[in-house]
């Protein structure tokens, strides 16, 4: 059962993620970033090395998005949530450098939920199968990191109005059937 709409600006801060419950819809607007396997993959051979990651981590998203081509006109193609369990990996590493919130769409592993409590960061699902209207609230898009890796580069998205759902909290709680509090 939907609990509220709360409205989010990025990046994110603490106050604002232990804020939010499980099932909360929420509205997000500011900037957040792209990415998927490969560049995750890649993200965290940066970081292993010790070098610099080519986004910030305190307080920002990361979208599980690989968009379509840009139409004329449009600031970006369609871009609906990729399946997240597949970032499940990256995910509790990234929320420990200061990432506070993820989208994408389907259930993650229990690592992920723990992290999201350990760390104060949220798991939110987008609608799947609705990427042209998902690419509407999209405002600029800019490729930042990985442009060799195509629809899969890193790329900081400007949104307005995005909306998502609150499928992990920080507090353990999941809009998951069967899923137990932590």
């Amino acid at each position: 059962m939907p609990r509220t709409e709360k409205t989010l600006r990025t990046p994110l801060t603490t106050e604002s993620v232990t804020q939010l419950d499980a099932g909360d819809h929420v509205l997000i607007s500011g900037p957040m970033y792209t990415g998927r396997d490969a560049a995750h993959a890649r993200l965290m051979g940066v970081l292993e090395c010790g070098e610099e990651p080519p986004i910030p981590m305190d307080g920002h998203v990361i979208y599980y998005c690989g968009p379509a081509p840009t139409p004329p006109g449009r600031a970006i193609g369609s871009a609906g949530p990729t399946t997240s369990y597949r970032m499940d990996a990256f995910a509790p590493e990234l929320y420990a450098l200061g990432i506070k919130g993820t989208i994408g769409k389907g259930d993650r592993g229990l690592e992920v939920r723990q992290a999201c409590k350990d760390h104060c960061a949220v798991y939110l699902v987008a609608v799947g199968g609705a990427g042209a209207l998902l690419a509407q609230c999209v405002r600029s898009a800019e490729i930042v990191a990985y442009e060799d890796l195509g629809p899969e580069a890193v790329r900081l998205l400007e949104v307005a109005q995005f909306p998502a759902i609150v499928a992990y909290d920080c507090h353990g709680e999941s809009v998951f059937a069967g899923d137990k509090p932590l």
